[in-house]
Order: C-alpha cells, then sequence, then structure tokens
C-alpha cells in the first residue's frame, strides 16, 4: 500500500509538520510505502517539495505528483491558509482532480471550531463532500461536524498520538535548576496562548511556593506576534518577578524540548483559543501533569486521563498549580494516569488505527485480491564484493 501525505514537512517548522513526520513514521514501520507531498523547503527519503503557499496552482502541482507518484491513497493534513489564499481554497480543486482520478483521499481537519468564518465554513463543506473519509481529533469536533454540515461520508475521531520517550533525569542539572520548583511555560508566542495569565500571576504563586521558578521557553516566528512577545518580556523583566524566571530561547530541536519538558514539574496552558494540541500532546510524553484553561479539548483530556487540572478563574489557578508542586504523591499519580493513557495513543497505535481506515476505503478489484508490498531489506549475504 502507498500513501502519499499532503502537508508541510520538516525541517519546516510547524506543528502539523512536526505531526505529518511522526505518523507516516509510524505508518511506514508498518510496511507501508510513504510519499510526502509538501511546500517548498522540507526535506527527506520519499519527501517531494511542491509548491508554496502563495502559488496559483497548488492543486494541478500537487495532482501532477499524484499522477506519477501513483499513490493507493491520500491523505491530506488540513489546516486553513497552507493551499493558498482566500483560506486555502485550492484544496477543493485538488480533491475534485483526485475524485476524477478515482483516487481515495483521507483529510485530517486539525482546525475545527464553531466560529468559523464563512469562507472557511464554505471550504469545510466542499472537503466533506469530496473526501472518502474524515479524521478529527476530538470528540467535540465531530459533535460540530455532524449538527453544522451535510456530512456525507464517515467521521472518525482519531486522537493525537504520543511519542514513546522517557525522561531525561538530570534535566534540572542542565538547566541551572536542582532544588527548584518549575513551572513551564512553552510554545509559540501568540495571544491566543495567554501566557500573560501566568506573569501576572506569578507573585501570588511565588508567596506560596518559595522555591518557584517560572521556565519560560516560547518563541514567536519570524516577526509574527512581535508586539504580544515584546509585551510579554516586559512583564517577565519586571524586578518584583524577575529573579523568579528563567527565559530560554532558541530553536528547540525535538531533544532540546525533551530536557526542557524533562526539567519542568507542571506545566500550565492558559490558552484563549485551540483546538488539539501539540504542545500538550509533548507534555504528556514526558509524563508531565498540567493546568490548563476550559477550553474543551483541555477539559475533555483531563476529564479522560486525570493528568492535571482545569482552572476556570485566577484562583484555581494558583491553587491547582501550588497543589501539584507541593503534593509529591498526586504528582506522581497524575505521571501514572498519563503514562496509562499514553499506552493506547501512542503512534504505534495511531498508525495501526490510520492503516485500518485505507484498508476499508480500498476496495479490491476482485473478490479475495490482497495488497503486496515487501520493503526493500539490506541483504549482507548478497553484497556484490569487487
Amino acid at each position: 500500500m502507498r500513501i502519499a501525505y499532503v502537508s508541510t514537512y520538516p525541517p519546516t517548522e510547524c506543528g502539523i509538520a512536526t505531526y505529518t513526520q511522526y505518523l507516516s513514521d509510524s505508518v511506514s514501520a508498518k510496511g507501508k510505502e510513504i510519499r510526502i507531498l509538501a511546500q517548498i523547503g522540507a526535506k527527506g527519503n520519499n519527501v517531494f517539495e511542491v509548491y508554496t503557499p502563495q502559488d496559483q496552482d497548488i492543486a494541478s502541482k500537487l495532482f501532477f505528483h499524484v499522477e506519477r507518484l501513483t499513490p493507493d491513497i491520500v491523505q491530506i493534513e488540513h489546516e486553513f491558509g497552507l493551499f493558498g489564499d482566500q483560506r486555502g481554497v485550492q484544496i477543493v480543486e485538488f480533491l475534485i482532480r483526485c475524485n476524477l482520478a478515482d483516487t481515495p483521499v483521507v483529510v485530517t481537519l486539525h482546525t475545527i471550531f464553531e466560529d468559523l468564518k464563512y469562507q472557511e465554513k464554505l471550504i469545510v463543506q466542499h472537503i466533506l463532500n469530496l473526501s472518502s473519509a474524515i479524521i478529527v481529533h476530538e470528540n467535540f469536533q465531530k459533535d460540530i461536524l455532524l449538527e453544522n454540515y451535510d456530512c456525507p461520508k464517515p467521521i472518525l475521531v482519531i486522537p493525537h498520538g504520543v511519542r514513546e520517550v522517557k525522561r531525561i533525569d538530570n534535566a534540572k542539572a542542565l538547566l541551572g535548576l536542582e532544588g527548584k520548583q518549575v513551572l513551564l511555560l512553552a510554545g509559540y508566542m501568540r495571544s491566543t496562548k495567554n501566557f500573560e495569565k501566568i506573569i501576572e500571576l506569578l507573585p501570588r504563586l511565588v508567596e506560596k511556593n518559595k522555591d518557584l521558578i517560572l521556565l519560560m521557553a516560547s518563541r514567536s516566528r519570524i516577526n509574527e506576534h512581535s508586539e504580544y512577545k515584546d509585551h510579554l518580556y516586559k512583564l517577565l523583566n519586571k524586578p518584583e518577578i524577575k529573579k523568579h524566571v528563567k527565559i530560554i530561547y532558541g530553536k528547540f530541536p525535538q531533544f532540546t524540548l525533551d530536557t526542557i519538558l524533562s526539567a519542568a514539574d507542571v506545566m500550565t496552558l492558559p490558552y484563549l483559543k485551540g483546538a488539539q494540541s501539540g504542545v500538550l500532546a509533548q507534555a504528556s510524553a514526558l509524563l508531565l501533569p498540567v493546568v490548563t484553561s476550559e477550553l474543551m479539548s483541555f477539559k475533555n483530556w483531563i476529564e479522560e486521563v486525570k493528568g492535571g487540572f482545569y482552572a476556570s478563574n485566577d484562583d484555581e489557578y494558583v491553587n491547582h498549580i501550588t497543589n501539584l508542586l507541593q503534593d509529591d504523591d498526586l504528582r506522581i499519580e497524575f505521571q501514572e494516569n498519563i503514562r496509562i493513557n499514553n499506552e493506547k495513543i501512542n503512534w504505534t497505535q495511531i498508525a495501526n488505527r490510520h492503516i485500518e481506515l485505507y484498508q476499508n476505503l480500498l476496495v479490491p478489484p476482485i473478490e479475495g485480491a490482497q495488497f503486496y508490498y515487501r520493503p526493500e531489506q539490506l541483504d549482507l549475504s548478497r553484497k556484490i564484493v569487487h
């Protein structure tokens, strides 16, 4: 079985790029052929640089590669704006082209809210009409689709995967944080992340937690949200909290990020808007308890996994963070809950669910016909000796 993923892809820095790398690697490990059709700048084996978001012929460029690579199935990792102007309308033409070629297409909708704009709603409806199946990461996203759109094709809820990785034992020492209670803020700086909420609560948190350090590991892309970034750094530089703040910056490749996450005792996600969170998946992989806002995806995760608390006001943020920092048994209990949940949604399990979907969508040409693919393996006994 050959699958072509249409997505951003590393080294491009993008949550969907990282997601696609983990998913495609896991599917490949199950013995499937993988091709990646990505934006210019993507690199790797069987990765094809196809288009830029500014191109006016994205659909035809993507389909050009589909024709020549002949995948059995195409999977699109969808986000508004990745596929040209007008919120990425060219993805609709690409879907039509795949339909005309009788090529099944699965679309993962990474951004589904009740308050999508008119252009976005129109594109979503066309995606629902033209796809062979739809994937979302949260049950509430499926409910939104069923309640607000015509949904002629199957909609599956497949969670965001979690990596299988061990915590780095000496991470606090590596960051100069030995003996400290470490509260982490991490992720791209955007106003919807609401990081200022925690910074403004820091004096109250320090009153209750004398050894507290707020570890700020965040940045913005180029000049994106630069005013917000400047605002945060001004707040962090206030004399009354400065000695309780450690700011680190850089590119944070995966092992660096793992070290940062492993140094933390608690992570907080005070977001104002968002669906599934790649940052929450990263925290889960390192068994890091969280305190979050009341976003639906966070509340659902906390109620199901019991790996943290959500807060509806300032007092709850302060109390929940303090409880987790001071109660070692509670923190260990939450870590164990997260570990148990990770076993159900690690990338191996998520790959299995995708492959099952692909198999259900691919109709054999005749009863009893089966796919056969044997990955090439290095056979030293057949090595030519000169």
